[in-house]
């Protein structure tokens, strides 16, 4: 698994020995200096997996692989990073910005309650999770001051959100928690998908209600059972949101939002292009037999739509397209595209209670 950095040659990966990538049994997170390494590192392990090399072959790509990454260094523990600013809060934790000492880097450390991680959860230790610090914010906050997004601007988003799902769909995950608040940003005007806390791998149906109201499927609802096609929903109530500066299903009390979403009936502005109307009535449709994404030719009758006709998917893949909008940003440690929020003391347990329930973290 990867997760890439805001410094472009550095990307953090699960390590695990060879014999055991398909177990499921990660050890630890390193940082690697060389993103193409690192990549290449990906296509070995992937030959290694799908063409049953040899143990001799296994040797020696992994004594590539060793004589390649010379930049590896390890992280031991809080120490070494100065915990800088709150960027954000939530019912498990916070999100800090944080410095590496070592290598001067910003980061974004997720800080979590274990507590609050599961039932089994006593004690005030944390879990700290070290990812990429995207400075340019969340969408929420730049559709907000903005009010609401050109077609062309909500386009380019959208489209991205389509690659996304097109791959994590792939995998069989639904991504089920997609909202303003989780697009990230960064510094070209690329947007990041960012908190996979409702992820799940799913390959019929699955019954669990997760999610944020004004985004949730009606199967999801009406308690029916649901797949994959509650994400493609859920782009629909994205574009709607970004086009218009407000969803399409919202009122005061969720029970009443829930209610709009299960009649299906959407009213549009009149400033919606008449393609933008059709993708929106074929995406938030309750009909699961004729939701886009859900039928025989799947993404391709989202990406073949004529809302999408100007979009070169392959140069959005390859990130050539130029953004529409560019955070300002006055350095990599730029804080002024988040909120403010009170800084707390992270508390840490005397005793570590949970020793042997975050045995493999």
């Amino acid at each position: 698994m990867r997760v890439q950095t805001a410094d472009k040659n550095i990307t953090i990966i699960h390590t695990t020995p060879v014999h055991q990538l398909t177990s499921g049994e990660d050890k630890s997170c390193v940082f690697v200096r060389n993103k193409s390494i690192f990549k290449r590192f990906l296509t070995k392990i992937k030959f290694i997996i799908h063409n049953n090399a040899s143990s001799g072959e296994k040797g020696n790509l992994m004594l590539s692989l060793t004589s390649e990454s010379t930049h590896i260094f390890s992280t031991t523990g809080l120490d070494d990073f100065d915990r800088l600013k709150t960027l954000g809060t939530g019912s498990f934790g916070r999100v800090m910005l944080v410095k590496h000492k070592a290598t001067d880097q910003f980061y974004a450390m997720k800080v979590l309650d274990k507590q609050k991680v599961g039932c089994i959860m006593q004690d005030n230790s944390n879990l700290y999770m070290v990812m990429e610090y995207v400075p340019g914010g969340e969408m929420f906050s730049h559709l907000r001051r903005i009010g609401r997004f050109s077609e062309p601007h909500a386009r380019f988003y959208a489209a991205q959100i389509v690659l996304t799902f097109e791959y994590l769909h792939s995998l069989d995950l639904i991504y089920r928690d997609l909202k303003p608040e989780n697009l990230l940003i960064d510094q070209h005007g690329y947007i990041q998908v960012t908190d996979f806390g409702f992820a799940k791998r799913v390959k019929g149906r699955t019954w669990t209600l997760c999610g944020t109201p004004e985004y949730l499927a009606p199967e999801i609802i009406l308690s029916k059972g649901y797949n994959k096609a509650v994400d493609w929903w859920a782009l629909g109530v994205l574009i709607y949101e970004m086009a218009a500066g407000y969803p399409p299903f919202f009122a005061d009390q969720p029970i009443q939002i829930y209610e709009k979403i299960v009649s299906g009936k959407v009213r549009f502005p009149s400033h919606f292009s008449s393609d933008l109307k059709d993708l929106l009535r074929n995406l938030l449709q309750v009909d699961l037999t004729k939701r886009y994404g859900n039928l025989r030719n799947g993404v391709n009758d989202i990406k073949n739509h004529k809302w999408f006709a100007t979009t070169d998917w392959i140069a959005i893949y390859e990130r050539k397209v130029e953004a529409p909008f560019i955070p300002k940003c006055r350095g990599p440690g730029d804080t002024s595209n988040f909120d403010d929020y009170e800084e707390e003391d992270i508390r840490v347990s005397v005793t570590e209670k949970c020793a042997k329930e975050f045995s493999e973290f």
